[in-house]
């Protein structure tokens, strides 16, 4: 099939901008309420931290709101104690621009990937782009996610390296709430889920783009398939 130029930078376009959208999709399944208390009573936040259940759900829902919705003050307090330091707000804040910025790339990468369906027209080069995509992003799961399973606090470390300024993200887990809060068991679960959301929703993606991407068969449906001594069956 002979494609246009502007199909086929629509197809180089889907290609990159598929992944950044999925993974996004699967970050936000996670990033509410529901799924944080879930894995915060798994990890037994409240016994770490001292504070009783529900005290624990209102101060992560106060972070939560400032994280996502601003502002980014985090001075939740309990008993009109202040629940994170000076260290710790600033840490969130930094968190908040990142995730900002994050989410500002996956906008983005949205907005192309529709506008280059617009361009390919939905045709098949189009679709076959997307699942490319998707399958380079299943690859991609499987890589990174053995390497966090095999060394993840090495991966976890260098995740705030590459993101934060030195320094800003070490706390005491025995005194500083952020990482009583939010501890090592949190982290490795979530990751996991999310690992896991991601290469489903990726393989979802590759197969669903991957069948509307593929050539008819040229009677319409039906291709013709020749067996041995010229015998001939019938398949999709």
């Amino acid at each position: 099939m002979n494609l246009s130029i502007p199909e086929r930078v629509a197809a180089i376009v889907a290609g990159v901008a598929t992944p950044f959208v999925v993974v996004a999709v699967a970050v936000l399944l996670f990033l509410n309420p529901i799924w944080v208390g879930f894995d915060q009573d798994r990890s037994d936040v409240a016994g770490l931290t001292g504070y009783s259940h529900a005290q624990v759900v209102q101060i992560t829902g106060s972070i939560l709101s400032d994280l996502t919705f601003g502002p980014p003050n985090f001075d939740v307090s309990v008993g009109g104690a202040p629940v994170l330091d000076a260290g710790e707000r600033g840490h969130m804040a930094d968190v908040r621009k990142v995730l900002l910025s994050l989410g500002l790339l996956a906008l983005i990468a949205a907005v192309l990937l529709l506008l280059a369906g617009l361009a390919g027209r939905g045709r098949r080069p189009f679709w076959r782009a997307v699942s490319r995509g998707a399958r380079v992003l299943v690859v991609g799961v499987v890589v990174v996610g053995a390497g966090f399973a095999l060394f993840f606090d090495q991966a976890f470390e260098l995740f705030h390296e590459v993101f934060f300024a030195p320094g800003t993200y070490m706390f005491d887990p025995r005194t500083e709430k952020l990482v009583q809060l939010f501890p090592d068991q949190f982290w490795s679960e979530t990751s996991v889920a999310i690992a896991a959301a991601v290469l489903v929703l990726a393989l979802a993606v590759a197969w669903i783009a991957g069948r509307l991407g593929r050539e008819p068969a040229p009677d319409g449906g039906f291709a013709t398939l020749r067996g041995p001594a010229g015998s001939r069956s019938w398949g999709p």
